[in-house]
């Protein structure tokens, strides 16, 4: 008789929720751009973002039936941030070392050259700071300063208390200043504020 009460009670924790290809469909169309943006700043290679972005998408459709409605965005972004880990760990088993330029496509002709250079060494420039950085403190710093999401929102897609978001900023910021403190030492950095 224990049998029922079980099956009660694995049916309430996993219930079932639209499968469809339609809520697929809307939950990429409003969170791809996020996902790919969040790849990248969680340390995946640019000529990787597109692979990883696609095993988030296939892990989504394989468990969008448990996916709770409203907690879409959570769920992507802890799945992209198994993902990005699992990305950093296998190019650093690889060793791989692209020739320069080898992943940069066709030269671009348009008529600001120069500040496509200097926005391209701002970008590298930032995924080198922000690799240096833990993990869950990138994660925090890259969805409040880059993606300007609000702490509670931010708490939310963490899974954490709103005060364990805070700190994790005040944290973060507070790394990414001594990293940028320490480049500039190295003379990574020019001394320009």
């Amino acid at each position: 008789m224990g049998s029922p009460a079980r099956a009660t009670s694995d049916d309430e924790a996993a219930p079932a929720h639209d499968a469809s290809p339609a809520r697929l469909r809307a939950i990429v169309d409003a969170n791809f751009d996020f996902i790919w943006r969040s790849l990248r700043r969680l340390g995946v290679a640019e000529h990787s973002v597109d692979d990883a972005a696609q095993q988030v998408w296939i892990v989504a459709a394989r468990k969008l039936a448990s996916i709770t409605p409203g907690q879409e965005r959570a769920f992507l972004f802890g799945t992209a941030l198994r993902v990005a880990s699992d990305a950093r760990r296998t190019a650093s088993r690889r060793r791989e070392v692209l020739a320069d330029g080898e992943d940069d496509g066709p030269i671009d002709q348009a008529p600001r050259a120069d500040q496509q250079l200097d926005d391209r060494r701002a970008r590298a420039l930032l995924d080198d700071v922000l690799a240096a950085m833990p993990i869950e403190l990138r994660a925090v710093f890259v969805l409040f300063e880059l993606e300007e999401l609000p702490v509670l929102e931010i708490a939310a897609l963490l899974g954490v208390p709103a005060g364990t978001a805070s700190s994790r900023l005040r944290r973060a910021r507070e790394e990414f200043q001594q990293i940028v403190k320490r480049m500039r030492a190295r003379g990574a950095i020019g001394g320009e504020r």
